[in-house]
This record gives structure tokens, sequence and C-alpha cells, in this order.
């Protein structure tokens, strides 16, 4: 008998406990719909709002197209922000190398970018893309286009290594000055050993490599030319310590 009861009232405990634990369970989740629907009617204003997003160090990337890129939005909490993840979004932009971000509180991120400086004008199939150092393409230029950059005519994708030594071409010219005072610069690259440079009216064949020795004859041969006062054809100066100066049969320049 005493035994029966014991079971009958180890029973009724754990009813009781079952019990218990549903309607424990009940409430929280009765409390959790409560604290939802107040929160939908009245939501939590964040913490330092955002009220305005400043962009520094941008030239040819405008303030709205760098908003939309770094997907910052009015109101949302600085503290929500992720550097990491604004710079990741606003370095898909070709013309951006580096991001920094710094919160101004208590309403203002300011974005530092450093843009990439324009290298060269790439001309394939008709177009002309801007391009850096590298020869990547920054953006396509549109309607009429005056060649203000050294101009490469190749295809980089099926010409790459003739690509490549036009923009160490360029490289060297710019560094040395050579493209200031020209009114067109155009480096055609197709293949590395027939790299050649059109500048203004005359055609230099300059091949692959020792630029700087190749470009310190053409400019004594330049002098030389002009005081000849005779037209020019062609420059081959893809020999070893020499050049081929083609004139344009009977004609002088005055």
């Amino acid at each position: 008998m005493k035994v029966n009861r014991f079971k009958k009232k180890s029973n009724r405990l754990k009813a009781f406990g079952t019990v218990r634990n549903v309607a424990g369970l009940a409430g929280i989740f009765a409390i959790a719909i409560i604290v939802f629907v107040y929160l939908y009617r009245h939501p939590v204003k964040p913490v330092f709002p955002v009220h305005q997003v400043a962009f520094m160090g941008n030239k040819h990337l405008a303030d709205d197209e760098l908003r939309a890129l770094a997907g910052v939005r009015l109101n949302e909490s600085m503290f929500a922000l992720s550097g990491k993840e604004i710079s990741r979004q606003v370095l898909k932009s070709p013309w951006v190398s580096s991001v920094s971000l710094r919160r101004e509180f208590p309403d203002t991120v300011s974005i530092t970018i450093k843009e990439v400086e324009p290298f060269a004008l790439l001309e394939k199939d008709g177009h002309f893309f801007l391009i850096d150092e590298r020869g990547k393409l920054l953006e396509e230029m549109k309607d009429n286009v005056v060649p203000f950059l050294p101009v490469i005519t190749s295809d980089p994708f099926k010409e790459k290594e003739g690509y490549s030594e036009a923009l160490n071409l360029v490289k060297f010219m710019n560094t040395k000055g050579f493209s200031s005072g020209r009114d067109r610069i155009e480096v055609i690259a197709h293949r590395p050993n027939e790299l050649s440079v059109k500048m203004d009216a005359t055609v230099v064949k300059v091949g692959a490599g020792k630029y700087e020795e190749k470009i310190e004859r053409l400019v004594q041969l330049e002098k030389e030319i002009k005081e000849m006062g005779i037209a020019v054809d062609y420059i081959d100066l893809r020999f070893a310590d020499k050049a081929i100066v083609k004139p344009v049969a009977n004609k002088v320049v005055k």
C-alpha cells in the first residue's frame, strides 16, 4: 500500500512539473509576442543615427556614385557600421585604390578615398578606355575623344605581351617628360618586337626593351632632322647602336 501511495504521489509531482514547464514556456512565448508587437509599433531609435555621409579625395567619382557603393543608410546607428564591409564595397570601383572611414559623432560618417590616376588611353576596336598604369580599364570614354593622354592601340586580352611592353614604354616616356609638347602620341602594340610609336605624323619603330637608350637616340635624331629640314616617313630604332631614318621622297620641311 505504501508503495502504491508513493507511486501516485510521484506521478502527481511529475504531472505538476510538466504543467509548470508548459505554463512557463507559454508565459515566455506570450512575453516574446508582447515585446515583438511593442517593438513593431514603437521601434527603438538607433543610438547615434547617421544623418550625413561625407566623401573626401574623390575627383572622378561623384558623391552619389560613392554613396551607392558604400551602402550606408541614413538613420542607421553609427555603431552598426562595418568599416571593413564599406571598404570592400567601395573598392569594387576600378577608380578606387584605398578607403578609410571615420565616425564623427554625433551623426556624420567621413569616408576618404584615394583614386587611381588615369595613365593612358586604350584604343580597342574603335572604342577608347581610360586605363591606369597597370593597364586596368577604368571606364569607357564616350562621344568624341580628344587624346589628352598617350594612346595605346592594342587588344589587352589577345596581345598581352605587346600590351605589357606598351605600358612600360609609356611609363618611361611619362617619367622623362617625353610626352609633353606633343599633340598626339600613339603606341601601336600588337607584338613586342613590332612595338612602334606614332608621334604626330612620324612613325618610330621601337621594338621591346632598352627604352632609355632608344629614346635618347630619338631625341638626338629629332634635332638633326629639324636642322636638316627633311620630312620623315619613319625612324627605326630596333637595331643596336644605330638608327634608320626613312625620309619622305622629294619632300622638304619649311
